[in-house]
């Protein structure tokens, strides 16, 4: 389907853009020693554990349940989330300690090549930029959640690569060693608000946390103003991956018939599926009045 490869297309280039500058950026510290580059470096290394899970997850989002998985496949997204958090705050928290002790050391470690190291980070926007302008056009197009708000990762990723610029200016310009620590520590608070925030998310869809309750409203609100039906109840959501599970019971009149009935709950759930693409949806009859 055309969404699919346009979807698949935003998760390839992701994961190339993110195995070039993890390539890149690991050459930039092996000349530098710079802790800034060293904390984008580990950022880029979480863009490619992110890219490759949201390219898995759009994958998996076109194969239909299988036996073994009558629900489908998506919570394997949040497993992967789990275990990239964990990868993350053990990257934020080296890259912290070694902040501070380059900080409290009465000699600061002099960095090397900072023209080289510069050169990787210009690249590094370069490409992120252009990545994001294409996933804005793909997720415009598809609708994707996954593509945009890997869209929205990848803006939050040129603060650092920009703060390990002037990092390595302020090294070569005026021998101000110190600000390189200084950016290394921040992008590592900004890695650890990040990687609470994912594992977070990825938790308590394995807890099956109920959907946003934005949308749990907009849910509501349909079936209150859907004709045919005079009252709701039961609904109940859940979330694997960046799938919602939507079950709902709806009372209509017993005397209509079941063709009648049947259409009033396929427009219901269409509405739902008009506004959540990715979502699974039951609606369940029942009598109005007469309801369990």
């Amino acid at each position: 389907m055309p969404d699919t490869r346009l979807n698949l297309s935003a998760g390839l280039a992701s994961v190339s853009v993110a195995t070039i500058l993890v390539l890149a950026k690991l050459w930039a510290l092996s000349l530098t020693g710079s802790l800034s580059i060293a904390a984008s470096l580990a950022d880029s290394a979480m863009d490619f554990l992110i890219a490759a899970g949201g390219l898995l997850a759009i994958y998996y989002a076109s194969r239909p349940p299988d036996d073994d998985h009558t629900f489908g496949h998506t919570s394997a997204e949040d497993l992967a989330a789990l275990a990239q958090s964990v990868f993350i705050l053990i990257s934020a928290g080296v890259i912290g300690v070694t902040s501070v002790r380059r900080l409290l050391s009465p000699a600061p470690k002099e960095m090397m090549a900072e023209g080289a190291g510069i050169a990787v980070m210009i690249l590094s926007i370069v490409l992120t930029i252009a990545l994001v302008l294409w996933q804005r056009h793909v997720a415009r197009k598809t609708g994707s959640k996954v593509v945009s708000a890997d869209s929205l990762h990848y803006v939050g990723d040129l603060i650092p690569n920009i703060g390990a610029i002037l990092a390595l200016l302020a090294s070569s310009m005026f021998g101000f060693h110190q600000l390189d620590s200084v950016v290394a520590l921040g992008a590592a608070g900004i890695l650890l608000v990040g990687a609470l925030n994912i594992g977070k998310s990825a938790w308590d869809a394995l807890m099956d946390r109920a959907a946003p309750p934005e949308m749990i409203a907009a849910i509501e609100n349909m079936a209150k103003e859907m004709p045919g039906i005079y009252a709701y109840h039961d609904l109940k959501t859940r979330m694997a991956g960046s799938k919602p599970f939507v079950n709902i019971h709806i009372e209509v009149n017993g005397d209509q018939t079941l063709r009648e009935a049947h259409a009033i709950s396929a427009g219901l759930k269409r509405q739902i599926l008009d506004a959540y693409p990715n979502a699974d949806v039951i609606v369940h009859k029942d009598v109005a009045g007469e309801a369990d």
